[in-house]
Formats: C-alpha cells, sequence, structure tokens
C-alpha cells in the first residue's frame, strides 16, 4: 500500500503544468503548502509560500542556513537569479557571476545595490571560473551553482575566508566528483541536505564543505 501511495504521488507530480491547480489530500497538501513547493511547482519558479524569492537549493539545505547566516557577511555565488535576490536581503554584500548573456541583461536592473553582479563568458578554465579572483574583498560563504564547477571549486580558496564555507548544489551529480575530491583533500568535510526543493518533482542534493571554525558553527 505505502509503494501504491508513493506511486501515485510521483505520478501526480509529474503530470503537473505551470499554472495548473494541484491537489493532495490531508498533511501532505498541508506540508507542500507550507514550504512552498506547491506554488513554485505552478509558477515554475523558486519562491516560499508567500512568492518570495527562494535559492533553488533543497529545502533542509535552505533552513540550515536560514538560521546560521547574519547581516555582516558576505558571499559570492556563481550562477544568479532568485538566490541573489534571498541572499542580499540576509547578508551585507553579495558577489554574483553570471555567464548567459541574455539572462545577465534581464536580471541586472533588478538586483539591488548591495549586489556586485558581472557577467563572464562560459570558457571551461576561463573567465568565468577565475571571476571570484577579481573581487577585492573576500568571503564568508561561496556557492558554486552555475557552471564549469570543477574549476569554480579550484579557484576559490583564495577569496574563501580561513571560517568560510562553500555550497554546493545538486552536489549528487557524479560529474563533480574531482571538485568534491579537490575540497575533502583541501582540508574541508561536507554536510549533505538530500530531499525535495523548489519546482522539482525528485529530490537532489545540496551541501556545505566546511572547516573548522567555520562561519556556520558547523
Amino acid at each position: 500500500m505505502q509503494n501504491r501511495a508513493k506511486t501515485l504521488i510521483y505520478r501526480l507530480l509529474g503530470a503537473t503544468r505551470p499554472g495548473q491547480k494541484i491537489f493532495f489530500c490531508g498533511k501532505l497538501h498541508a506540508y507542500l503548502d507550507d514550504i512552498g513547493w506547491i506554488k513554485s511547482k505552478q509558477t515554475r519558479l523558486p519562491i516560499d509560500r508567500n512568492g518570495d524569492p527562494i535559492p533553488w537549493f533543497t529545502y533542509a539545505s535552505i533552513a540550515f542556513l536560514s538560521g546560521r547566516i547574519g547581516p555582516g557577511m558576505s558571499v559570492f555565488e556563481y550562477g544568479s537569479g532568485n538566490s541573489t535576490l534571498w541572499w542580499s536581503k540576509r547578508v551585507a554584500h553579495v558577489g554574483s557571476c553570471e555567464h548567459n548573456q541574455e539572462w545577465f541583461d534581464y536580471f541586472k536592473d533588478r538586483v539591488p545595490t548591495n549586489v556586485t553582479y558581472v557577467h563572464r563568458p562560459l570558457e571551461d578554465g576561463g573567465d568565468y571560473c577565475k571571476a571570484i579572483l577579481q573581487a577585492e574583498e573576500t568571503f564568508d560563504i561561496v556557492v558554486i551553482d552555475g557552471r564549469d564547477r570543477v574549476n569554480c571549486a579550484k579557484q576559490v580558496l583564495p577569496k574563501l575566508r580561513e571560517d568560510g564555507v562553500i555550497i554546493w548544489d545538486n552536489s549528487d551529480r557524479e560529474r563533480y566528483s574531482e571538485g568534491y575530491s579537490f575540497l575533502l583533500e583541501s582540508g574541508f568535510r561536507r554536510l549533505d541536505f538530500a530531499g525535495l526543493g523548489p519546482i522539482n518533482n525528485r529530490g537532489w542534493c545540496t551541501s556545505v564543505f566546511y572547516r573548522d571554525d567555520n562561519c556556520l558553527n558547523i
């Protein structure tokens, strides 16, 4: 019976389309509505139940970060979007690098004044992954959620503070294993947050790579 119920839920999730109403029963519906998944699924946007932007991370990782980040922190992210807006409301400064020119041109007028937003063309091991090295400051948090992720991981350490952490989304993907190994060999440990996140029908993993005495007090 339990397997049949799971199969039915997955079929319902997979059948939905943007703007289509989704109906579940009882506690499941209440939970999905409370975390904002239903609204994100309907709109195809990473937003919470109130329509406010959130990162396209797993919900478990968002909840964890929300209780540990502070207004004095600075963040650098590879990949821009609703995460940029979410970070900008919670930390002092955000550096954000985007490879897609069309998205950059659209989004640049939406970013607030505490965001330094740059476009870098995508080339394996090129200017995109090295964008962080051009920043004047160092960062408490670096988010790897764009392209050329392994090379990004290899570039960020000079600009990461001693107590800084790295957030790596989609860390269940084997093609980034070289990057995970590089960080672990560089003295980081890994904390995984697997499960459901905005929009998607299936779960994935968002990981925090951290060292001792880190800014998130892990």
